[in-house]
């Protein structure tokens, strides 16, 4: 039988334009796949074609909507009882869900007191290079933390012993608050001038350009702990991110 030439040539255009997903190997897990920033992430990681597989958590069951991606169910117990679902890299990023989202509201959202026991279970699935993507409101996190370690929950993390440790420290504004007296208001108001003396550098980053960070830093960073300050997420943001991330990372060249 004779082969259609035009099939052909469809067939060899294809296979030139997928060089990365034929060369597509382990399996990502996402925790925390919801709001701009878990959505940015989920279809950055997953639109690159690097990972043969992935998985995102979920407190529900839902139609698996993306290409190559799966829901994985949490149980409704403890972390540390899930049973284990192999692994190679997770993302952990905490963005709550927007709730006129139905999808969003199936997908399993982590807390920062989770943080501990979840990598431990990642650890526990297999998982290597772990990236977690922590926001903190702009202009609030002290100078002494931006680059280190912030907590004793992130150093348990560490603890773990993976391969390399991404924590993404991006700026997002403050959370709108209730006020319970006008006083309160009134403080608030007060405090909002503050704002305005932040450094450009500390500003919140577009979803998308944290996505983008997160994705160059799993395909490039060595082994070991790397911490991204929210000066580093901006200026990455600015222009060159390949330069900004290699120097992040301390890589030459």
């Amino acid at each position: 039988m004779a082969l259609d030439p035009l099939q052909a040539l469809r067939g060899a255009n294809r296979a030139a334009a997928l060089p990365a997903a034929a060369a597509a190997t382990g399996t990502l897990l996402v925790a925390g796949a919801t709001g701009a920033l878990g959505q940015e992430l989920l279809r950055r990681l997953t639109g690159s074609h690097r990972f043969a597989h992935a998985r995102v958590l979920a407190c529900e069951p839902i139609r698996d909507g993306l290409r190559g991606v799966e829901t994985y169910l949490a149980p409704g117990l403890p972390i540390a009882q899930w049973p284990l679902a192999s692994a190679d890299s997770a993302v952990i990023a905490f963005d709550p869900p927007r709730l006129y989202h139905d999808r969003e509201r199936a997908l399993w959202v982590p807390q920062p007191s989770d943080l501990p026991e979840l990598a431990r279970w990642l650890r526990a699935c297999g998982v290597r290079t772990l990236a977690i993507v922590q926001p903190h409101d702009q202009g609030k996190l002290p100078e002494a933390l931006k680059r280190g370690l912030a907590s004793l929950d992130e150093q348990a993390v560490v603890a773990n012993g993976f391969d390399r440790v991404i924590l993404v420290r991006s700026a997002r504004k403050p959370l709108n608050a209730r006020f319970a007296n006008p006083a309160e208001r009134l403080a608030a108001w007060m405090l909002s001038i503050v704002r305005f003396m932040v450094p450009s550098s500390e500003q919140p980053v577009r979803a998308s350009k944290v996505a983008e960070l997160v994705d160059l830093a799993l395909r490039i960073a060595p082994p070991g702990v790397h911490v991204a300050a929210p000066e580093v997420v901006w200026e990455s943001a600015q222009g060159d991110m390949q330069a900004v991330v290699r120097r992040w990372l301390g890589l030459a060249g």
